[in-house]
């Protein structure tokens, strides 16, 4: 068969040596293990075809290789490659597992044991363990897995010199229960278990190769390995609540529905007293009004007045309504800065503490439902600082599905940090009443376009792998210097862009052409979302940057209802050029083009559902009744359709089996 090759290898082995690996999920301590074994002498070679480095040394005759941190042995990416043939051609394998993460660590374990290879389990931070108030009974763990447990703590050298002792003893070790009779089939025809095992998961490198075709057993393999991974942990790894933490309990409770929830709830109210509150109405009311309009602006008027009259194009253009000098850095400076801050103060302390991760944790079983798994969470929080780069950080998930449902609700329904502050200070304007209808009508948005794609798109959802690390004290110098470097990154960006966008709205109204697309986007902001005509400004700001056109409605006046109608409207409209250039970038024009447009569509669709509700219903009720009526309709709304198209979901799964 064309395209059929042998395996790369590191290199040519002395005769009569063996290779050991070291394999391991990344920050389980293998760099320590393998420093250990090999001390002085280290070589550090490209992986043929990479640009990976791979360590490779000594230890007596034989030779040892450190594989990357990897969560499994396939090839999804460069990094699974390497271990997964690395690991194939190993006579023996040191797996290294993070005994505080245990139940993840172990996947790893089993599948290289079900691979056929001689393994030896390096229990490692088993003090850690025991500082969490739990206890691994460690000869249960050996009877069950078939293969030599050595308990470690491998900055302390404690428990390597058993592990070094141990190696000649290395053999197979028991695999996993009711694996499908194909393996034995395949292992036939390859004469190797560790192969045939790759080709039933689907491993089309390792089924070519062998001049095979892939196996479709893939999610049956893996759901076999976790239920006895679970079946493992439930075994050998009890409470003991002895050396149990503050911390800890905390950390526990954080990802744990019934207790996580309303500690995210609580934090979330904290995070809008303080930005929405706060800064968005002292702070903001102090540097924007006092310092910016009430003395850097009359200033820069003045100065500009002793050269160009103020009514000429040109001092319009500088000093005007959307005046490069004035406009620019009020909004920027007086407006934004302070709640950038804010917002990024309280994503550093989210960073630095290690609650991140456990937020990731808490809406796995969420973000599951559409289409993701709790990882996609990171790129979410991190849109909420700069959508640009979150888009970016899609490529950290697994399948193309899930980077392509993340990258469109990242556009649609996330908010960076700038645009967030405003809309934070405008539904400070407003009420909580009105702030929690914002916030339901963009989850709604979420769950809704979130399920369709889930529905549209095939595939399903990978499993949820993850690093918690221990809950700690934020770091106040860390915070304070995170703070400063992302809000003076924002700054620097952000002037240039709000000085080309002041100067482009300045000579639209100049020439005429802003009064020509305020007519134009008419039927939309004044037929469809019952606004002022005036806020299509707004609208054609938010194309060149999205906290630029939210800025513009923060001037107006408008009602609390076209407030909220507004700041939906804006939020779900076209990401910021940069952002669109990513996404071009990342999905291809055709995708980036149907997902620029979907944007429009649902912006102006779900803007104009909550208006036209507000405007058939004001003559029945008002206020906070009128408010609450709405909410239970949208919650009522998303719950039906979740749950419709989770049926319709389930039976094309069903289907799928049956044929």
């Amino acid at each position: 068969m064309s395209g059929c090759h042998d395996a790369n290898t590191m290199e040519d082995l002395p005769p009569c040596s063996k290779k050991i690996v070291l394999a391991g999920n990344p920050n389980a301590g293998k760099s320590v293990v393998f420093n250990f074994l090999t001390g002085m002498y280290v070589d550090v070679s490209n992986y043929p075809g990479t640009t990976l480095d791979i360590s490779s040394g000594r230890l007596g005759g034989d030779v040892v290789i450190d594989t990357p941190g990897v969560y499994g042995i396939s090839s999804f990416n460069d990094e699974e490659r390497i271990a997964r043939d690395i690991i194939l051609t190993a006579d023996i394998v040191i797996n290294v597992v993070n005994a505080v993460y245990l139940e993840r660590d172990l996947f790893l374990t089993q599948q290289i044991i079900d691979t056929g290879v001689p393994v030896i389990v390096a229990l490692n931070m088993i003090d850690e363990v025991e500082k969490q108030g739990l206890r691994i009974d460690v000869q249960k763990l050996e009877e069950i897995m078939g293969v030599i447990v050595i308990p470690t703590v491998a900055v302390l050298k404690k428990g390597l010199v058993e592990l070094k002792n141990a190696i000649p003893s290395a053999h197979s070790g028991n695999i996993t229960p009711n694996l499908p009779c194909k393996l034995k089939e395949i292992s036939m025809a390859t004469g190797s278990q560790a192969e045939a095992l790759l080709i039933i998961e689907g491993d089309q490198a390792v089924a070519c190769r062998n001049c095979l075709q892939t196996e479709s057993f893939r999610e049956e393999v893996y759901l076999l390995r976790r239920k006895h991974v679970n079946e493992i942990i439930n075994q050998t790894v009890f409470e003991t609540g002895k050396g149990s933490t503050f911390s800890t309990t905390l950390g526990r409770m954080m990802i744990k529905p019934l207790t996580g929830i309303p500690i995210l709830a609580v934090i979330l109210w904290v995070l809008y007293e303080v930005i929405g509150i706060v800064i968005a109405g002292n702070v903001v009311g102090f540097t924007e009004g006092t310092v910016m309009q009430g003395i850097y602006e009359p200033a820069v008027r003045m100065a500009v007045g002793y050269v160009v009259p103020l009514d000429s194009w040109l001092g319009i253009i500088l000093t005007g309504e959307f005046g490069v000098l004035t406009m620019t850095f009020s909004y920027v400076l007086g407006l934004l800065l302070p709640l950038v801050a804010g917002f990024y103060l309280f994503l550093s302390l989210f960073e630095d503490s290690g609650y991140l991760p456990r937020i990731a944790t808490l809406v796995d079983r969420l973000l599951v439902g559409i289409g993701l798994n709790g990882r996609a969470i990171i790129p979410m929080i991190l849109g909420f600082g700069c959508v640009t780069m979150a888009s970016i950080t899609t490529r950290l998930l697994s399948t193309e599905r899930e980077k392509r449902i993340a990258i469109f609700l990242l556009g649609l329904v996330i908010p960076c940090s700038a645009q967030l502050a405003v809309i934070a200070a405008i539904i400070g304007s407003i009420g909580i009443s009105y702030a929690a209808l914002y916030g339901l009508v963009i989850f709604c948005v979420l769950v809704i376009v979130g399920t369709l794609l889930n529905i549209l798109l095939p595939g399903n959802p990978t499993d949820l792998l993850i690093d918690l690390p221990p809950l700690r004290l934020p770091r106040i110098g860390n915070v304070l210097h995170k703070t400063f470097t992302k809000s003076y990154a924002f700054t620097k960006e952000a002037v240039p862009l709000f000085a080309v966008g002041a100067l482009i709205i300045s000579v639209f109204q100049l020439t005429g052409i802003l009064l020509f697309l305020q007519k134009m986007m008419a039927p939309l902001t004044v037929g469809c979302l019952n606004l002022p005509r005036e806020t299509a400004t707004a609208f054609i700001m938010g194309i060149v940057r999205r906290d630029f056109g939210v800025a513009g409605l923060n001037g107006m006046h408008l009602s609390p209802v076209d407030g909220l109608v507004s700041i939906i409207t804006i939020t779900l409209f076209v990401p910021c050029i940069a952002s669109i250039l990513v996404i071009f970038k990342e999905r291809g024009k055709k995708e980036a083009t149907i997902m620029w447009g979907g944007t429009w569509v649902i912006a102006f669709t779900v803007g104009g559902i909550v208006a036209q509700v507000f405007s058939a219903a004001k003559n029945i009720s008002h206020g906070k009744i009128m408010v609450a009526l709405v909410f239970i309709g949208m919650s009522i709304i998303t719950i039906i359709f979740s749950t419709v198209f989770h049926r319709l979901k389930a039976v094309k799964c069903l289907r799928r089996v049956e044929s």
